[in-house]
């Protein structure tokens, strides 16, 4: 028995696909982390969020590889990945700036780096909603 698919699920519809579904839960995590003021808050799902849009780098790193991007969809994982990265960075400093605590439960994310992660995931959504609808978009018809 083989099982077909329709032609627009695609690997990149998925990983395109997922990437929106990250870019939610990022912005969600903005949101708890400015009801706790900062403070990593001590939910499963929030520990489970951010174990997800971590390894999610490492995942967007691995598709550019694996699977046949369009050339379009290709910012998506670029996009990705230069969130991460700059995030790192970014983070650090202002970390840096306030001084880095002795333990987790003292660590308070800052809240422009909170601002940068919300910022990102809003246009990172709409990224990702574009390059899923774009085959249905007249726009590059000739």
């Amino acid at each position: 028995m083989q099982i077909s698919f329709p032609d627009w699920l695609t690997p990149q519809f998925a990983y395109i696909s997922f990437s929106a579904v990250v870019a939610v839960l990022i912005w969600i995590e903005g949101e708890m982390l400015k009801r706790s003021s900062g403070k990593l808050p001590k939910s499963l799902f929030f520990q489970f969020s951010s174990l997800l849009d971590t390894s999610w780098f490492f995942v967007s790193v691995v598709m550019i590889y694996v699977i046949d991007l369009s050339p379009l969809a290709t910012t998506v994982p670029a996009a990705y990945g230069l969130y991460t990265v700059f995030g790192w960075i970014y983070g650090t400093r202002l970390l840096k700036l306030r001084g880095i605590p002795d333990s987790p439960e003292d660590l308070v994310i800052p809240s422009k780096y909170i601002a940068y992660s919300q910022s990102f995931a809003l246009i990172f959504f709409g990224l990702c909603l574009f390059i899923l609808a774009l085959p249905w978009l007249p726009i590059f018809e000739s």
